[in-house]
């Protein structure tokens, strides 16, 4: 899983360059710990202090054209829905959901070219300025990789799963360079109440140590065991009285939460019910996206659209608000650091609009991730919120940028469900580790609060209502009732006499709807039982009602249960003999009919049950 995150990185980068720097002259905006492997450079004649002309080598200067930028947003969109509709459609969309999806419903089938065609279709999205992240594509390439060894050995369903959540947290670990993470987020991220996945934690993690310890060896050694969002983040919670705003902040991440997921599913809708081609339709939600996030970058740096626009580092304005389309990790990395040109208007600005071009993006069938445009729409508006705060009561907020850490947690443990590993994931994308107790407020805030709403649709609530563990769970609920606690002791039944003519049986069976009929002998211990169904082969043979008895009709090797067994075992016998109603023996006194246990009544007792046990939830 190592090489497919050097390869997806590798891909995104070369991608990047060869579009974004070398044609729209975008300056790469990125996170500290993140390495630019391809810095463009040029060949200049230089006079040194000697009067001796020099070759020396600086970086490159390309003129920033906000047009041309729209138009590689445009094709990269259009150049992703190609692959993925002609090669893989289920690589389409954001990753992580279908690869949960593939868990729970797929029987952990999930096709190996995924791997490669999402691998190609995320670059293409991410390498040209698409607003999207790469936790979703690297969650579906592992689950892919995973699903796909799996069905190599011919492992089992369940075994396939594991090895698919593995492949997923191997991915999310590496890529972003949090092991522990990734493995609890490949646990955590099926569910969306507090459930995790408890077999696939040590595999996923085994996996995610792996992967990382390969894909890291690719790094510079400058950014190697650097966090992402490292420089020298360092917090403190100096005082409980911080909590309170920290609280509110919880309130403000779970309506922008909600806000995000409610865009992202209409969105996500709209281009579903759209009546063109779904080849065109990531190529139309890239170049709306692109559409407003030029527009944004152009109002605030005062640039005309329709024409070349300079753009330098200098342009502080301007290059904060190219954080809309992209990874935007460089602007949430000025968010963390409090740097004075990220301020609350730029903070929103990105925040909001980052909700809606990501959607565009990703809900058009762009092959992304959204759980990087919610870390950055969760730490800019935390920074936001931190700035303002600070300034109506400085002393309650001595520490404003400690905000963005923790509303990247918050924003997004609320929209993904997942508030363990999403804590464990941003100290280790930040290295800040003094944010714990703010982190963990927030966060169960939002995950609390936000319980009716996720990105994430193909989630189930817990392990009892997903596919994976239905039969499990069948069979634990039933073991805990016994066949005294169902069928009904006060049932009339009609007991057929061994001697009884087929005259007789034929007339008593007028009067009663029963379907089984137990036969008993003289001393009226049970020997044996036939159905209405045995009668009616002697129907049309009206001589033999007088010459068979019920010794003749019956059957006198039947199943029986006892009182003391479990449902799970009369299941059992239900199914083995096809049968719907099965005869309860007094095991102290054996021949002796104490009832009869129906199918129906057995499967109404466990539904009874699981609703107590949901309740009991």
């Amino acid at each position: 899983m190592g090489g497919f995150c050097i390869a997806l990185e590798w891909s995104i980068q070369v991608v990047r360059y060869q579009t974004l720097t070398r044609i729209a002259g975008m300056p790469p905006v990125d996170a500290v710990g993140e390495a630019d492997l391809f810095e463009p450079s040029e060949e200049l004649e230089v006079e040194s202090s000697a009067g001796v002309i020099e070759s020396e080598t600086q970086p490159a200067s390309q003129a920033f054209s906000l047009w041309l930028l729209w138009c590689v947003i445009a094709a990269g969109g259009l150049a992703s829905g190609v692959l993925v509709y002609v090669f893989a459609p289920q690589a389409a969309g954001a990753g992580t959901d279908a690869a949960v999806d593939g868990f729970h419903h797929q029987k952990g089938v999930i096709q190996g070219r995924v791997a490669i065609i999402k691998t190609m279709a995320s670059a293409m999205i991410l390498g040209t300025g698409g607003s999207a992240g790469r936790e979703g594509p690297v969650a579906q390439i592992g689950a892919s990789v995973g699903s796909t060894v799996a069905r190599w050995f011919d492992l089992s369903a369940r075994d396939r799963r594991i090895l698919l959540a593995a492949g997923m947290g191997a991915g999310v670990g590496a890529m972003f360079r949090a092991p522990l993470a990734g493995a609890l987020f490949a646990a955590e991220i099926l569910y969306s109440d507090a459930d995790m996945e408890a077999d696939v934690i040590v595999p996923s993690a085994v996996a995610s140590i792996i992967a990382y310890s390969v894909y890291i060896q690719t790094l510079p050694e400058s950014v190697r065991f650097q966090p992402i969002f490292g420089g020298d983040l360092s917090h403190q919670l100096i005082s409980p009285s911080e909590l309170l705003p920290y609280a509110l902040l919880g309130l403000a991440m779970l309506m922008a939460s909600a806000a995000y997921v409610r865009i992202f599913h209409l969105t996500q809708s709209t281009f579903e019910r759209l009546p063109i081609l779904p080849h065109i339709k990531p190529a139309i939600g890239a170049a709306v996206a692109g559409t407003i996030g030029i527009a944004s970058v152009a109002w605030v740096g005062g640039l005309e659209i329709n024409l070349t626009a300079p753009l330098s580092q200098t342009d502080s304005a301007a290059v904060q608000m190219l954080g809309v389309l992209g990874t935007g990790y460089g602007t949430l990395q000025q968010a963390l650091i409090g740097s004075g040109d990220a301020t609350v208007g730029i903070l929103i600005g990105v925040g909001l609009i980052k909700m809606a071009t990501s959607s565009l993006s990703i809900g058009s069938g762009g092959a992304g991730g959204v759980f990087g445009p919610a870390l950055v729409i969760g730490g800019c508006l935390g920074a936001a919120f931190g700035k303002v705060a600070a300034a109506i009561a400085p002393g309650w907020v001595p520490q404003p940028e400690a905000y963005a850490v923790v509303g990247m947690a918050g924003f997004f443990a609320g929209v993904s469900r997942t508030p363990i590993s999403t804590i464990i994931m941003i100290r280790e994308l930040t290295g800040d580790f003094a944010l714990i107790v703010p982190t963990m407020l927030v966060s169960s805030l939002t995950f609390l609060i936000a319980r009716r709403f996720t990105l994430y649709r193909s989630q189930v609530p817990t392990r009892m209502e997903s596919p994976a563990h239905r039969g499990d769970f069948f069979i634990d609920v039933l073991e805990g009732l016994k066949v005294a606690d169902v069928y009904p002791r006060d049932r009339k039944l009609m007991l057929i006499p061994e001697s009884a003519t087929l005259d007789e049986i034929v007339h008593g069976l007028a009067s009663s709807n029963q379907h089984y009929f137990p036969v008993v002998n003289q001393t009226g211990e049970m020997v044996g039982i036939f159905t209405d169904d045995d009668v009616r082969a002697y129907l049309f043979d009206p001589t033999l009602w007088r010459l068979a008895n019920a010794g003749d009709v019956m059957t006198s090797q039947f199943t029986s249960v006892r009182p003391d067994e479990s449902l799970n075992v009369a299941m059992q016998k239900f199914t083995s003999q096809n049968v719907d109603e099965l005869p309860v023996i007094d095991p102290a006194s054996p021949g002796t009919l104490l009832g009869f246990l129906r199918r129906k009544e057995t499967i109404q007792a466990y539904n009874k049950q699981l609703v107590n046990h949901r309740n009991d939830d």
